[in-house]
């Protein structure tokens, strides 16, 4: 177990930022697409519904989609520059994010790059960052080569680096819950080109929550995606909840403020990070307009 006991608040350094690759797995089926899902919002602070939401799609894949394979998650939280209700600094949320994967997950990990950013940035170039870091920086997903037929036993060897491990473009996708689908389809909050850019190159996997109208959220975002002549939909992935779980950060922090327990709705390194800051016991300034997943808005133009 991870303790959030005698370890530093960090400060947040582009300068200092190094993309995390420690725990992307290598493609086991050569014949399937890299799978790399990412999750964009406040984590004010994360939750076990923000970890289950990894899981659940996982699952989704696994059950629905055979021609991928999940290789990696990513946790983005989002810079201070975000302005929303109840923000914990980011370096406090950055810091409960990595001690909550550390603690709950062999697979999950932090990426600060959104966080540690002087301006705002929008989901879609936050997706863009994360491809440009596999595919280019790092050259893609290894993946097990087919086993050739043996060779005669006078052939020359081969060259190792003709023998070097094959690799493959991960495809990159967000990840959210119903209420991030909902403001995708609210006419004038997200820009046109940023989600085509997100649901036509990269694709969108929404957890379903109890009570959302997802079908109404869908309808809009089919209609603009055929006036644009593009095919939106088969991009998007819902995740039935097959065990309902509400969990939100809205809800967390109400609990706190009002000295209430919140054991068993949060990893237990993240209460203890909580405790010890002192973090979420003062009224939230104004009133949240947005829901605790949701990630940022529209770019300016």
């Amino acid at each position: 177990m991870v303790s959030s006991s005698n370890v530093s608040t960090p400060h947040p350094s582009f300068s200092e930022y190094t993309f995390p690759s420690h725990r992307l797995r290598a493609l086991q089926d050569g014949n399937k697409t890299p799978l790399v899902l990412v999750a964009c919002g406040s984590f004010s602070p994360i939750t076990h519904m923000h970890l289950r939401m990894f899981e659940m799609a996982v699952d989704h894949v696994k059950q629905g989609m055979s021609d991928f394979e999940v290789v990696g998650g990513y946790l983005s939280p989002v810079s201070d520059r975000y302005n929303k209700a109840g923000l914990a600094s980011a370096a406090h949320r950055v810091r409960m994010c990595e001690l909550a994967c550390d603690e709950t997950s062999d697979w999950l990990m932090v990426d600060p790059w959104e966080a540690v950013q002087p301006e705002y940035q929008p989901t879609a170039v936050v997706l863009d960052h994360v491809s440009h870091e596999i595919n280019h920086n790092l050259g893609g997903i290894p993946y097990p080569p087919l086993s050739p037929p043996h060779p005669p036993a006078n052939l020359l060897t081969v060259p190792s680096s003709a023998t070097a491990t094959p690799r493959k473009p991960a495809r990159v996708m967000l990840l959210g819950g119903s209420d991030l689908l909902q403001t995708m389809s609210q006419p004038g909050v997200w820009s046109q080109s940023d989600l085509n850019h997100i649901l036509g190159t990269h694709g969108l996997f929404i957890i379903e929550r109890s009570g959302s109208g997802i079908s109404d959220a869908l309808a809009p975002l089919k209609e603009w995606s055929d006036a644009m002549g593009k095919n939106w939909m088969e991009n998007i992935h819902v995740v039935r909840q097959l065990i309902a779980n509400d969990i939100s950060s809205t809800r967390i922090r109400q609990f706190l403020r009002q000295g209430m327990s919140v054991q068993y709705l949060l990893p237990n390194v993240v209460i203890e990070y909580i405790r010890e800051r002192g973090l979420y016991k003062e009224v939230e300034g104004f009133k949240e307009s947005r829901a605790s997943s949701m990630p940022p808005l529209r770019r300016e133009v």
